[in-house]
């Protein structure tokens, strides 16, 4: 009989052959080693599962599982339907971690038993594989981990963190009726149950890659998205979230307006900072980076000038969260 794995890191993969090889690669090199990485082709129609199988072939822990295409919470929930570990790591099928990612968080995880999701801060990394000056530090915004997601997905992005099984059990899967923010609406529903701490280690243990897109988000479905989660969260908590909700849009707003202004749509990027404003103006003072989206929506062809300049295109961009 096979052993069982410790951790099962589960990488949903669509049309990623070009990044696949680097982000296995990068599991390959941890040092911490009983997992089993389970890639879930999501209905690829390129080389994405041909590279998959290289290693496979070379490395039993890795595992191919194929399905018709469902978007990434299916695939997410289809490869964690197919977990062994008593642990779940996420790791998106373009992005790579560092090789102490998963030793670093299992360590935490293990001897702490009342942590119940862990994360990292991360880096931006160019299409081509090079690092940016960008950073995510993970840090919440407010001290209530519950009312600091409302604000802030201050997980960062979907190959982040690093999970207990058991949790799945307690609040469910990812949410595939929503089309975005399922991340921020699975750490919200484990936070709500208010029995769990997520804990932020600071050094960066994960890189994010921005790909260069044409308009690769619907930000008219994601404020629908947005609404929805924000909605459901008092749902479950409305003594606690009622008196935020004003600053919970503000900072929905203001993610909105960053989104626009990295895509090059300055007049849909000044509405959601003015809507913003109206929420809650004091999320522009209260933290720096709102206060500089401000900015950035005030010197729109400045700003998409450096960002272009740090992301290595001169073309229409956009990141994962």
């Amino acid at each position: 009989m096979s052993r069982v794995p410790k951790v099962s890191v589960i990488i949903p993969a669509y049309n990623v052959s070009k990044y696949i090889k680097e982000a296995l690669a990068s599991l390959e090199a941890q040092t911490f080693i009983d997992f089993e990485a389970l890639i879930v082709d999501d209905g690829s129609t390129d080389d994405t599962p041909t590279v998959v199988q290289k290693f496979c072939q070379r490395d039993s822990r890795f595992k191919l599982l194929q399905k018709s295409n469902g978007g990434l919470s299916s695939a997410r929930n289809y490869g964690m339907r197919h977990a062994q570990g008593e642990y779940i790591a996420l790791l998106d099928g373009d992005d790579t971690y560092h090789k102490d990612k998963l030793a670093t968080h299992i360590a935490r995880l293990y001897h702490k038993n009342d942590i119940g999701v862990v994360y990292s801060a991360s880096r931006a990394i160019r299409d081509d594989g090079k690092p940016t000056f960008i950073t995510l530090s993970g840090k919440p915004v407010r001290s209530n981990t519950l009312i600091a997601l409302l604000c802030k997905n201050f997980v960062g992005h979907g190959s982040n963190a690093v999970f207990r099984r058991c949790l799945i059990d307690e609040v469910g899967d990812f949410d595939e009726n929503l089309r975005s923010w399922e991340d921020v609406d699975f750490w919200l529903r484990i936070a709500a149950l208010q029995k769990w701490r997520f804990y932020r280690e600071k050094r960066i243990l994960c890189n994010y890659r921005v790909r260069p897109s044409g308009l690769s988000f619907n930000t008219v479905q994601m404020q629908i998205s947005g609404e929805q989660v924000i909605k459901a969260a008092y749902q479950r908590s409305p003594d606690l979230i009622e008196p935020m909700l004003p600053t919970a849009y503000a900072y929905m707003y203001r993610y909105l307006a960053r989104l626009c202004l990295q895509s090059g749509d300055i007049k849909p990027a000044g509405d959601f900072i003015e809507q913003a404003l109206n929420y809650d103006k004091s999320i522009f003072y209260r933290d720096i980076r709102a206060l500089l989206t401000l900015i950035s929506v005030g010197l729109s062809p400045l700003a998409k000038l450096v960002i272009g300049a740090s992301l290595g295109k001169n073309k229409i961009l956009s990141s994962k969260n």
